[in-house]
């Protein structure tokens, strides 16, 4: 055995092929590894770029956002105004329903008044008459006790004079005695005032006008005191009468009086008449 046989060589060992091939794979892949750093880098710092391209989507987004917000408020400022103008007209027409209630009540009172004065003139010109119809119930035959024993209860008996047209007139309305009273009633089994009249005129060719107003205007104004045969009676005012009957003689007149007692004949004291016509 050699003396030097233990000692360790300091010589370096000698590399095999298969080592020198690993560590160039090694290096190989080192350098790869740092290949793609480097790419990586760059893609890195392209992404400024990257960003950049979005920041307009992104303001574009935002816009639509601001737009729908805008949308929204313009949409409750227009219904708080369409309100408003709902409240506003609300208030005008109970401020004009309030005027339109004062002024009818104003109108309702003036018409109350107007009523009130009618029946007071009425009332004066019935007293002013009262004298005129005292001389009439004296100066004619009135059958003193029927009336006083019949005053509102039936018909009078009586002999007219008439004659003509008169005495047709007059035998129209006495034929009619006893027919019902009806509102508008022109015949021929119920009347009413001026439908009576206009009837019994109208047998001798004489057209009357349909109500009582302007039958008592008709013909020739008349005194109560001077009454013929087939003179129209009236009660009221002339040209504003309410009622109307026709004279018959005798003091007796033929009327529609009413629904109570239908048609029927009576002296004039039963109810003095205002006035008189004569078409005849």
């Amino acid at each position: 055995m050699s003396h030097t046989a233990h000692i360790r060589s300091h010589r370096k060992p000698r590399r095999s092929a298969s080592t020198i091939a690993m560590r160039a794979g090694v290096a190989g892949g080192v350098l790869s590894t740092l290949a793609v750093a480097g790419a990586s880098g760059s893609a890195n710092a392209a992404e400024p770029v990257t960003q950049t391209l979005e920041l307009p989507t992104l303001t574009a987004d935002l816009a639509a956002q601001v737009a729908q917000s805008a949308d929204v408020t313009q949409q409750a400022a227009a219904s708080y105004e369409l309100q408003a103008e709902r409240d506003a007209a609300a208030a005008q027409a109970a401020k004009q329903a309030k005027a339109d209630l004062a002024e009818a009540k104003k109108k309702a009172a003036e018409a109350k008044e107007k009523a009130q004065e009618a029946a007071r003139k009425d009332a004066a010109e019935r007293a002013a008459r009262s004298a005129e119809r005292a001389t009439l119930s004296a100066s004619v035959d009135t059958g003193s006790s029927d009336s006083s024993s019949g005053g509102t209860g039936g018909s009078v008996s009586s002999t007219s004079t008439a004659t003509g047209s008169a005495a047709a007139v007059v035998s129209f309305v006495q034929a009619q005695i006893g027919d019902a009273y009806v509102s508008g009633g022109t015949g021929p089994n119920s009347w009413d005032c001026s439908g009576l009249v206009q009837a019994a005129f109208k047998q001798v060719n004489i057209d009357l006008p349909r109500v009582s107003q302007a039958q008592s205007t008709a013909g020739t104004q008349v005194s109560l005191s001077n009454l013929q045969p087939g003179d129209i009676l009236y009660w009221g005012g002339a040209g504003s009468a309410y009622h109307v009957g026709v004279y018959v003689g005798d003091g007796m007149f033929v009327g529609a009086q009413n629904s109570s007692t239908g048609v029927v004949m009576k002296p004039l004291s039963y109810d003095p008449p205002s006035g008189a016509v004569r078409v005849l």
